[in-house]
């Protein structure tokens, strides 16, 4: 049986580099983003999980539906696989790690292989729509 881990994504594209970020302990970057609570909606969660880890606030009225991803869940069983609900936004603030991320980056579309699986998967995909590069 299949298990899927179901996450919020937010992609930020900045000179055709997309925005990861590196949990402590761990070597591969991920898109920024993760679960919701109960009760909450994609824009809530996604705008919590942005402020805790990397201390933005995300505009809600420029949240924006892009795509939903499937991939190899990285460091699970083999039956395990994340599914990626993404989002483009605007924000306000600084970028800046938090709580249990200890490094971001802008990650060109040639360095891929720092991701994680999910991330490699969304970023073929921007490099299919000319956005990554």
């Amino acid at each position: 049986m299949t298990k899927e881990i179901d996450k919020l994504a937010w992609l930020f594209i900045q000179d055709g580099k997309l925005l990861s970020a590196r949990s402590k302990n761990k070597s591969l970057f991920y898109i920024p983003g993760g679960k919701r609570e109960l009760g909450e909606s994609d824009e809530q969660a996604l705008i919590r999980e942005i402020k805790e880890e990397i201390s933005v606030d995300l505009v809600p009225s420029s949240i924006k539906y892009v795509e939903t991803f499937k991939a190899p869940a990285d460091g699970k069983a083999d039956n395990t696989i994340v599914k990626l609900t993404c989002y483009f936004a605007d924000y306000d603030g600084q970028l800046c790690p938090d709580e249990e991320i200890e490094e971001i980056d802008f990650i060109s579309y040639q360095d891929k292989l720092r991701c994680s699986q999910g991330s490699i998967k969304v970023m073929d995909w921007l490099h299919s729509q000319k956005l990554l590069f």
